[in-house]
Protein backbone atom coordinates (compact mmCIF):
# COMPACT_ATOMS: atom_id res chain seq x y z
CA UNK A 1 0.00 0.00 0.00
CA UNK A 2 2.86 2.37 0.74
CA UNK A 3 4.33 1.78 -2.75
CA UNK A 4 1.14 3.09 -4.33
CA UNK A 5 1.16 6.12 -2.03
CA UNK A 6 4.85 6.76 -2.77
CA UNK A 7 4.14 6.65 -6.52
CA UNK A 8 1.24 9.06 -6.11
CA UNK A 9 3.42 11.42 -4.07
CA UNK A 10 6.17 11.28 -6.69
CA UNK A 11 3.69 11.98 -9.48
CA UNK A 12 2.20 14.90 -7.53
CA UNK A 13 5.67 16.30 -6.82
CA UNK A 14 6.61 16.15 -10.53
CA UNK A 15 3.38 17.92 -11.49
CA UNK A 16 3.93 20.70 -8.95
CA UNK A 17 7.59 21.09 -9.93
CA UNK A 18 6.52 21.48 -13.56
CA UNK A 19 3.96 24.09 -12.46
CA UNK A 20 6.65 26.07 -10.68
CA UNK A 21 8.84 26.00 -13.79
CA UNK A 22 5.93 27.14 -15.95
CA UNK A 23 5.36 30.10 -13.64
CA UNK A 24 8.90 31.33 -14.24
CA UNK A 25 8.98 30.83 -18.02
CA UNK A 26 6.58 33.69 -18.92
CA UNK A 27 8.58 36.44 -17.17
CA UNK A 28 11.81 34.82 -18.38
CA UNK A 29 10.68 35.00 -22.01
CA UNK A 30 9.67 38.62 -21.45
CA UNK A 31 13.09 39.46 -19.98
CA UNK A 32 14.97 37.68 -22.77
CA UNK A 33 12.87 39.48 -25.38
CA UNK A 34 13.58 42.81 -23.68
CA UNK A 35 17.35 42.25 -23.56
CA UNK A 36 17.51 40.92 -27.12
CA UNK A 37 15.37 43.73 -28.58
CA UNK A 38 17.13 46.61 -26.90
CA UNK A 39 20.57 45.02 -27.25
CA UNK A 40 20.06 44.51 -30.97
CA UNK A 41 18.75 48.06 -31.34
CA UNK A 42 21.79 49.45 -29.53
CA UNK A 43 24.21 47.46 -31.70
CA UNK A 44 22.50 48.24 -34.99
CA UNK A 45 22.02 51.93 -34.22
CA UNK A 46 25.64 52.26 -33.03
CA UNK A 47 26.86 50.99 -36.40
CA UNK A 48 24.29 53.20 -38.18
CA UNK A 49 24.18 51.29 -41.45
CA UNK A 50 21.72 52.95 -43.88
CA UNK A 51 19.34 50.00 -44.38
CA UNK A 52 19.84 48.36 -41.01
CA UNK A 53 16.78 49.86 -39.33
CA UNK A 54 14.40 47.90 -41.59
CA UNK A 55 16.17 44.64 -40.79
CA UNK A 56 16.15 45.49 -37.11
CA UNK A 57 12.41 46.12 -37.16
CA UNK A 58 11.85 42.81 -38.97
CA UNK A 59 14.01 40.94 -36.47
CA UNK A 60 12.27 42.50 -33.49
CA UNK A 61 8.91 41.72 -35.10
CA UNK A 62 9.78 38.05 -35.60
CA UNK A 63 11.21 37.79 -32.08
CA UNK A 64 8.07 39.38 -30.71
CA UNK A 65 5.81 36.94 -32.55
CA UNK A 66 7.84 33.99 -31.24
CA UNK A 67 7.80 35.33 -27.67
CA UNK A 68 4.05 36.01 -27.81
CA UNK A 69 3.36 32.51 -29.17
CA UNK A 70 5.40 30.89 -26.39
CA UNK A 71 3.77 32.99 -23.68
CA UNK A 72 0.31 32.28 -25.11
CA UNK A 73 1.06 28.55 -25.00
CA UNK A 74 2.24 28.83 -21.38
CA UNK A 75 -0.90 30.78 -20.47
CA UNK A 76 -3.08 28.16 -22.11
CA UNK A 77 -1.37 25.38 -20.14
CA UNK A 78 -1.83 27.35 -16.90
CA UNK A 79 -5.50 28.00 -17.74
CA UNK A 80 -6.04 24.26 -18.17
CA UNK A 81 -4.31 23.59 -14.86
CA UNK A 82 -6.44 26.21 -13.12
CA UNK A 83 -9.54 24.49 -14.52
CA UNK A 84 -11.98 27.21 -13.56
CA UNK A 85 -14.76 25.77 -15.73
CA UNK A 86 -14.89 22.58 -13.68
CA UNK A 87 -14.75 24.24 -10.29
CA UNK A 88 -16.91 27.38 -10.43
CA UNK A 89 -16.82 28.02 -6.69
CA UNK A 90 -13.08 27.75 -6.23
CA UNK A 91 -11.96 28.23 -2.66
CA UNK A 92 -8.75 27.01 -1.14
CA UNK A 93 -9.72 26.94 2.52
CA UNK A 94 -8.85 23.27 2.91
CA UNK A 95 -5.25 23.58 1.71
CA UNK A 96 -5.29 20.31 -0.18
CA UNK A 97 -2.89 19.37 -2.95
CA UNK A 98 -5.66 20.02 -5.50
CA UNK A 99 -6.08 23.55 -4.13
CA UNK A 100 -2.33 24.11 -4.44
CA UNK A 101 -2.37 22.72 -7.98
CA UNK A 102 -5.16 25.11 -9.00
CA UNK A 103 -3.48 28.06 -7.29
CA UNK A 104 -0.27 27.45 -9.21
CA UNK A 105 -2.31 27.34 -12.42
CA UNK A 106 -3.98 30.62 -11.50
CA UNK A 107 -0.66 32.29 -10.69
CA UNK A 108 0.90 30.96 -13.89
CA UNK A 109 -1.99 32.26 -15.97
CA UNK A 110 -1.79 35.73 -14.46
CA UNK A 111 1.98 35.88 -14.95
CA UNK A 112 1.53 34.82 -18.57
CA UNK A 113 -0.98 37.65 -19.11
CA UNK A 114 1.41 40.20 -17.57
CA UNK A 115 4.32 38.85 -19.62
CA UNK A 116 2.26 38.98 -22.82
CA UNK A 117 1.44 42.65 -22.20
CA UNK A 118 5.09 43.36 -21.33
CA UNK A 119 6.34 41.85 -24.59
CA UNK A 120 3.86 43.97 -26.56
CA UNK A 121 5.09 47.13 -24.81
CA UNK A 122 8.74 46.23 -25.42
CA UNK A 123 8.01 45.84 -29.14
CA UNK A 124 6.10 49.13 -29.52
CA UNK A 125 9.21 51.34 -30.09
CA UNK A 126 10.25 49.15 -33.02
CA UNK A 127 6.89 49.79 -34.62
CA UNK A 128 6.70 53.50 -33.86
CA UNK A 129 10.28 54.70 -34.45
CA UNK A 130 11.31 54.97 -38.07
CA UNK A 131 15.11 55.07 -37.81
CA UNK A 132 17.98 55.15 -35.37
CA UNK A 133 18.85 58.78 -35.98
Amino acid sequence: MSDIRDQQDAHEFRAEALSLWRITFGPLIWALHFVASYGAAALVCAKAAPGAAAGLRMGIGLGTLLALALIFWLGLQAWRQWDLRRDREWENDAGTSEDRHQFLGHAGFLLAVISFIGVVYVALPALLIGSCA
